[in-house]
């Protein structure tokens, strides 16, 4: 069963945007089944702009209530530019099954670190 766990670490790393901008959702293997790279593309870049307002005002209220702070990594401007960038084939395939071609470059690079289960 689930354990209780307890840290005194006061600043948490959140993954928040990497779906968004890798196409992790079930929405972008949709879009590219409608659109091509193209409609991906649309999704992707839809996602990109309304990233700010969907939850990280309540995600932030979330967080600090338990007197913790939130950093959001993959929201870096220059990762979010970097990946905006990224030819979508590189980011993502979603002809690959679910769990194997979505964040595919994040995928890559955990396996490269020596992370085997991603």
């Amino acid at each position: 069963g689930a354990q209780m766990y307890t840290s005194a670490a006061r600043v948490l790393l959140l993954g928040m945007g990497a779906d968004e901008q890798m196409g992790g959702y079930g929405r972008h293997r949709t879009a590219f089944k409608r659109g091509g790279w193209a409609g991906l593309g649309a999704e992707l870049a839809a996602d990109r702009a309304r990233l700010w307002k969907r939850n990280l005002g309540r995600d932030d209220r979330v967080v600090s209530d338990h007197g913790r702070e939130a950093r959001y990594p993959f929201l870096d401007e220059e990762v979010v530019a970097t990946l905006a960038a990224t030819p979508l084939h590189l980011l993502c395939d979603p002809r690959r099954p679910p769990g194997v071609g979505d964040k595919l470059v994040l995928r890559l690079l955990a396996r490269s670190i020596g992370l085997s289960r991603c």
